[in-house]
């Protein structure tokens, strides 16, 4: 080998790959830019991996991952129930007891219903129970005992879950009366009547004496 190639072998062994700025420049992209743009891409999917499903484009999460309009809305539902004013017609027929059984109640005291609770027909479940008296199985009824949740404020009024009550128990052998709505009011409106107009029969009296001669 002649001297000259020994020389250009030798250099070109020591130059590397890099020969001109170009490469260099191509070097330093792949070096530098190219990684830092594969972990920003793997850090955004993790990212969006974690949010829930129903969090919208911009919404905050908390520590849990849960969204404000989330939290918003299991709020509302919980406030829901305590907070609205139902308008109820007070002058439309009572819901039978039998009618609100079959709506709110058989599910769990229907047959075969559910552990624990005293089945409809069932007289040596509802015995001990009808012995507490009617009052007590209604605060019961209504505010809720043990796994039986509250059952009033619902789509019946209390007097129609009473009504429901008083079904169930009478099948298991009670003698309840079914409740009904009171009649003071319109045994009122009657009374008021005749008063009104006995009214101005009194107050004629007195000036049929004074144009009367002495």
């Amino acid at each position: 080998m002649s001297d000259d190639a020994h020389y250009h072998a030798t250099e070109e062994a020591h130059t590397g790959p890099i020969k001109n700025p170009k490469q260099l420049l191509l070097a330093v992209f792949f070096s530098f830019v190219v990684p830092i743009l594969i972990i920003v891409g793997l850090v955004s999917y993790v990212v969006s991996g974690n949010k829930p499903s129903g969090a919208a484009q911009g919404d905050n999460l908390d520590l849990y991952g849960v969204s404000q309009q989330a939290r918003d809305k299991d709020v509302a539902a919980r406030l829901q129930r305590v907070g609205s004013i139902e308008i109820r017609d007070a002058n439309r027929p009572l819901a039978t007891g039998e009618a609100v059984f079959k709506a709110q109640c058989v599910t769990c005291h229907g047959s075969p219903g559910i552990p624990g609770a005293p089945h409809f027909n069932d007289a040596a479940a509802w015995g001990p129970r009808i012995g507490q008296g009617y009052a007590t199985l209604l605060e019961h009824a209504l505010k809720g005992k043990g796994a039986m949740p509250a059952q009033g404020g619902g789509d019946f009024e209390d007097l129609e879950i009473g009504r429901a009550v008083v079904y169930m128990a009478n099948a298991g052998g009670a003698k309840f009366a079914v409740p009904d709505r009171p009649a003071a009011a319109a045994d009122g409106t009657a009374a008021a009547a005749p008063a009104a107009n006995e009214a101005p029969a009194a107050a004629a009296a007195p000036a049929a004496d004074t144009s009367a001669p002495k």
